[in-house]
């Protein structure tokens, strides 16, 4: 057996992914699925294989040159696109006395094709077309023999149709049908064949997975399926489950969170869209590349189970539901105390230990928390979305630049260097039978811990009241100085600025997710954090945050509240 492998389309559907990427390119837990294809080739006992090409045709020669496949790989390039039809008569070369398998480049399927180049011999078929039943595409007629009968030019309802998988084998006859050197498609060939009495047979693959990858939603849908299917199967033994999956309630991230589920077993799919960008690095690159690094100092972190980072999709260990923040709203005081300072314990586990190791190319942002991200990405920030953007203030950065200088300096002078998760806070830390784990770390970078204990001590929302703040503070500064060394006044003034450049990164943040992204949940916290960003301030006398803090002081929270509540201030 040969088989063709059609390869040359353009992917419009799928734009802006195949500026840059051919769909058959594109991968399904980290394979490409060209290479499947030609790998469940072989596994079905094809002896060599040609794949014609077109669109971004240089990329997939470049692929198949860095591969060793141990039967002979042909390419063929098409100056002209030659459709489906005029591949398969370009092929002529390729062709031998034996049936020929075709199959186009852009499925996912578990269809067995050995099964179907068998079929075709045993029944002397002219061609055998592969059918499945997927309603969005059943435009194939068939009687009660399976002989093909009709090929509808839109889908069919009431299931008196299938749909043409793509999957073919054909007997050298069918050239006969296809002109010369010109575009054609296969379908016409067949309907050609149909007319002169020809056998065309169907071969129903009932049951089996089947997915084309023609829109972006399709290609998401096939990639999610296949890679949970393998994940159930390779981590809890369950082949070809029943999965159930439910879409959870996100937070401040674009990401997608799905918990997947079949009979008493879950996991988790993080989806980050697909890639749009293949030569610049992606969310789902730090998410992967952090995340297994974390998993190999055994930091307490979900398991990642499988990844593709073309399609954006990480598949984890479920931690479950509860998280921090609702937790302390259950628990007693001391056992809030009591869970903080176990959280403080692992912060300075995930900072000192998650550091030996980290490879800052790994981060997709940059790669240290330094004063330039400090001013652009929390000062100006806080500027332009929450004062500008949100309450309609005029201010200007450049008469601010002082001031936020002054604190950029002070937040790095005494700082404790480390792994930075950078969003340290109660709804990133899940609880699961008495152990703390983190999450939404791809944001991790070099920085000083001062940052983060900042991040979770005046996290809005918990809202930890102030004199608790300052009693888990100082059980902190207590394990950090007594671990680096270091002056607990130096430890404390680093944190105290590094809570101001948080305070306004969240401010910030709150109001560009509930403004901009219409997450209206988060102005429930604005008021809040800018009322302890007035108190944070009000404790500096320094003169070099005069302009700063006078800002500060004139923000009305009232104002706020009407923004919240639709009220005329």
């Amino acid at each position: 057996m040969k088989a063709l492998i059609l390869a040359a389309g353009f992917g419009t559907r799928l734009l802006p992914f195949t500026q840059h990427t051919p769909k058959p390119l594109f991968s399904i837990g980290g394979r490409r699925l060209l290479d499947i294809a030609i790998r469940r080739l072989i596994e079905a006992g094809c002896r060599a294989v040609m794949i014609n090409t077109h669109h971004l045709h240089e990329k997939i020669e470049d692929f198949i040159s860095h591969q060793r496949y141990e039967i002979p790989v042909f390419l063929k390039f098409e100056p002209g696109i030659l459709g489906t039809g005029g591949a398969i008569g370009n092929a002529l070369d390729f062709w031998e006395s034996d049936p020929f398998m075709v199959i186009n480049g852009d499925i996912v399927t578990d269809i067995d094709l050995k099964a179907v180049y068998a079929h075709h011999i045993r029944n002397g078929n002219d061609a055998t077309l592969v059918l499945c039943n997927h309603p969005a595409f059943n435009q194939v007629e068939v009687d009660s023999r399976n002989r093909i009968r009709r090929f509808h030019s839109e889908p069919v309802p009431d299931r008196k149709a299938w749909t043409f998988t793509g999957i073919q084998a054909l007997s050298s006859v069918v050239l006969d049908y296809i002109p010369k050197n010109q575009f054609s498609s296969s379908i016409e060939a067949y309907r050609k064949m149909i007319a002169d009495g020809r056998k065309i047979q169907a071969y129903i693959a009932e049951g089996a997975y089947w997915n084309d990858i023609g829109t972006p939603e399709r290609y998401r849908q096939a990639a999610c399926d296949q890679m949970a299917m393998d994940a159930f199967d390779r981590i809890f033994h369950r082949p070809r489950p029943a999965i159930q999956a439910v879409v959870l309630q996100g937070d401040g991230s674009d990401r997608k969170w799905i918990r997947m589920t079949s009979g008493n077993h879950s996991l988790i799919a993080a989806d980050h869209g697909i890639r749009n960008d293949p030569d610049k690095t992606a969310e789902v690159d730090a998410f992967m590349d952090i995340g297994n690094h974390l998993c190999r100092k055994k930091l307490p972190v979900a398991q990642i189970y499988s990844a593709d980072r073309f399609a954006g999709l990480v598949f984890l260990e479920d931690l479950g539901d509860q998280h921090l923040e609702q937790f302390v709203k259950s628990a007693l005081p001391d056992a809030v105390k009591k869970a903080y300072r176990n959280v403080i314990d692992l912060l300075i586990d995930f900072s000192s230990s998650g550091i030996q190791g980290f490879d800052p190319d790994w981060t997709f942002d940059t790669p240290r928390y330094d004063k330039r991200l400090i001013l652009e990405r929390e000062c100006r920030y806080f500027l332009d979305a929450f004062v500008r953007g949100y309450l309609k203030i005029d201010a200007s950065f450049e008469n601010l630049l002082p001031d936020f200088s002054f604190i950029a300096d002070n937040a790095l002078a005494f700082s404790i260097p480390g792994l930075m998760h950078r969003d340290f806070q109660s709804r990133n830390i899940m609880v699961r039978n008495g152990r703390f784990y983190l999450i939404d770390y791809q944001a991790a970078r070099i920085g000083p811990i001062q940052y983060d204990l900042a991040s979770l001590l005046i996290d809005p929302y918990v809202g930890l009241a102030q004199d608790v703040q300052e009693e888990l503070l100082d059980y902190a500064v207590g394990k950090l100085s007594e671990k680096t060394g270091m002056n607990a006044r130096k430890i404390v003034h680093g944190y105290r600025f590094c809570a101001i450049t948080r305070n306004l990164q969240i401010l910030g943040a709150f109001a560009f997710l509930s403004k901009s992204k219409g997450k209206l949940h988060f102005e429930a916290y604005i008021s809040p954090a800018l009322a302890a960003l007035k108190q944070r301030v009000a404790t500096f006398d320094d003169a070099e945050i005069k302009s700063l803090r006078s800002l500060i002081k004139s923000l009305d929270t009232g104002r706020i509240s009407a923004h919240t509540t639709g009220e005329t201030p």
